[in-house]
């Protein structure tokens, strides 16, 4: 693993500025409600529905907002609304009764009790209400921020966001030991939003062994903007039959750390990777020939390394065979 560091830069910000598209993970919010009830997942979003139709006139309106703190402004776009019968159906899950997307939503339902879901992007709260047949008002504190990724190399040089991703995962390990992945791939300088608490976030350059692991905090009504330092440089293999040559194609080649353990396979003429800094060893294999040559990986300075094709770099394919 290389070592890196995380700089933090949180100002409060707005509901608006947390614009990616909606999920339905979400933390609870009166959990004690729905304790041991499935919610099902929709694939598609209706306009505010009810089970009966608005002419019997039985019918009552409830107006919905969300906040992302209790201080905070009503969310005006982004959010996915749920309405669920509190009675879990015969498969074990609540019915869905109605359901919308986009900012403040009107529904008209027969009264009753129901629990509304409110999810907006990974964050969401779960709240009981009573629809009465007078009109009413229902407000969710969401209690949710964003968090922003990104990550350079040392002297601050920018990554290619094609070789990057950030997965983030619940701070606490499971009873297994593992932590639960909630965002996988995530893509640099995406704003996601996530309820208030602290994550676990991994960084990955590249495919091999560049990563960075931190625990972020994110905070409710405020944008979290976390950027990485990884200590990697971009390398490129070739092997040659003299310095600065053509590259032999048919090659393989395999990447061992320091101590000796195998890290990376390729095959091709050219094998390029993203390696933490350290000291390496990488051996080329042509036809029935291995050649072997010691590197060191400096952080931020991408290098070709060159294997020459000679009897100083040739090893014994059968050296400590008994």
């Amino acid at each position: 693993m290389s070592r890196g560091r995380f700089r933090f830069f949180v100002p409060i910000l707005g509901a608006a500025l947390f614009m990616v598209p909606p999920s339905a993970v979400f933390a609870q919010d009166g959990a004690a409600a729905i304790d041991g009830l499935s919610l099902p997942g929709i694939s598609s979003f209706a306009s505010p529905r009810g089970d009966e139709p608005l002419a019997t006139g039985t019918l009552g309106e409830i107006t919905l907002t969300a906040q992302l703190t209790d201080k905070g402004s009503d969310i005006g776009r982004g959010l996915v609304w749920r309405v669920f019968r509190p009675e879990a159906g015969p498969d074990g899950k609540l019915p869905l009764v109605a359901s919308a997307q986009g900012g403040t939503s009107m529904f008209q339902l027969p009264p009753g009790s129901y629990l509304v879901h409110a999810s907006y992007g990974r964050a969401g709260a779960t709240k009981r209400i009573t629809v009465g047949k007078q009109g009413k008002r229902e407000s969710l504190v969401l209690d949710a921020g964003g968090l922003k990724l990104d990550a350079v190399l040392s002297g601050g040089v920018r990554i290619p966001p094609a070789k990057l991703r950030f997965s983030i995962f619940e701070a606490d390990a499971g009873s297994d030991g593992e932590r639960a992945l909630i965002i996988p791939n995530v893509a640099p300088n995406s704003v996601v939003r996530l309820n208030s608490g602290t994550y676990h976030v991994v960084s990955t350059y590249g495919s091999v062994n560049a990563v960075i692991r931190s625990d972020i905090r994110v905070e409710a009504g405020k944008l979290t903007e976390a950027t990485v330092e990884h200590r990697a440089a971009d390398v490129t293999f070739k092997l040659v039959r003299e310095a600065g040559g053509e590259a032999i194609a048919d090659t393989s080649w395999s990447v061992l750390t320091e101590s000796g353990d195998p890290l990376r396979e390729a095959v091709g003429a050219f094998a390029s990777m993203v390696l933490s800094e350290g000291d390496y060893t990488i051996i080329a294999k042509n036809r029935d020939r291995i050649y072997q040559r010691d590197f060191t990986v400096v952080a931020g300075r991408n290098q070709d390394v060159e294997v020459v094709a000679s009897e100083d770099a040739a090893i014994d394919p059968n050296e400590g065979a008994d």
